[in-house]
């Protein structure tokens, strides 16, 4: 069976893999998800994802329940991008997890199954939250100090450079820029050279922080 062969492919895999249904059930689960969640397959396995994982979008709100749920989309055809999620670990933790999704047909048991690939990126998160944190005070105390006129001039920066610059205000992260903009990891990396040249700074940071204390974002 295809299933059979889609088993072995990611059984070994480092990221932890686990296989649904459409209608969310956990059908098979590998050793990096063991790892990963904590669970054994045996305490996962005939359960929907929340209901093992209690798994939450970006906006706290449950996801892969109802009629819109990940595995609808990926049965219909609709391209999933990589999304993040926080989970529940058997610890009893909450961990961030970048999740990306495949789905197939599997012919010889006439129906539909999705495999999910997760990984940690939790500390990548804490870094996320914290510049939000930075910024969001860097933005309080230039509005008590208003805006002061610079000395050093600057060159205008372009409405690409400008949206980038924005997103990373937002926060987010290089990958997520990039791809909301629909450009490479590569060609970002370019924006910002120029970008940090043209504002006279030395990091994204400090690009963003210029650019908010300037008024141009």
């Amino acid at each position: 069976m295809l299933a059979d062969h889609v088993f072995k492919l990611f059984e070994h895999t480092d990221d932890g893999a686990f296989i649904v249904t459409e209608d969310s059930e956990i059908r098979w689960w590998n050793t990096g998800a063991r790892k990963l969640f904590g669970y054994a397959p045996e305490e996962v396995l005939g359960k929907t994802c929340y209901e093992a994982l209690r798994s939450t979008g970006a906006l706290g709100t449950p996801v892969c329940v109802g009629r819109f749920s990940i595995q609808h989309c990926a049965i219909n055809h609709v391209d999933i991008p990589n999304f993040d999620l926080e989970v529940t670990t058997r610890a009893g933790g909450r961990i961030w997890v970048s999740v990306s999704t495949i789905a197939f047909y599997d012919g010889a048991a006439g129906k539909h199954l999705i495999v999910h690939l997760a990984h940690d990126i939790s500390k990548q998160k804490e870094t996320e939250e914290m510049l939000s944190r930075i910024l969001n005070v860097s933005k309080e105390i230039l509005l008590l100090g208003g805006k002061r006129k610079l000395d050093l001039a600057i060159a205008p920066l372009s409405e690409q450079e400008l949206r980038i610059l924005r997103l990373f205000a937002a926060p987010k992260n290089s990958r997520q820029v990039a791809d909301e903009l629909g450009i490479t990891l590569p060609t970002l990396r370019n924006h910002l050279h120029a970008i940090n040249h043209k504002l006279r700074t030395h990091t994204r940071l400090e690009a963003v922080l210029r650019a908010i204390k300037r008024g141009l974002i």
